[in-house]
């Protein structure tokens, strides 16, 4: 794990991915979040672990480019994302929708 977020582990995790993709995946038992752009796949599968008290098997990560918005005349960059989809052991589960 590195030095960044020792200690400070609930800050890796951003949220939840809820796209059709994502929803799908949730039958392999793969879960798709949001992350911190800095975060290696150890302090992800920490994070993970930690929060849901589940076991991690794998995790994927993809760091896509930053995308430029124009407002006008006025020219910028969006927010960097990280995606990770978060693979489980057999019997491991994350209640993403609470029953209510």
């Amino acid at each position: 794990m590195t030095e960044r977020f020792n200690g400070r582990l609930a800050d890796v995790i951003r949220r939840p991915l809820i796209t059709e993709k994502a929803t799908r995946a949730i039958e392999q038992n793969q879960y798709t979040f949001e992350v911190d752009h800095r975060a290696a796949k150890p302090d992800i599968k920490a994070a993970i672990e930690q929060m849901f008290d589940v076991k991690v098997v794998g995790i994927s990560t993809m760091n896509p480019p930053r995308r430029t918005r124009r407002v006008g005349r006025f020219a910028g960059k969006r927010a960097q994302v990280k995606k990770a989809v978060v693979r489980l052991a057999d019997g491991s589960a994350i209640q993403l929708f609470p029953e209510a």
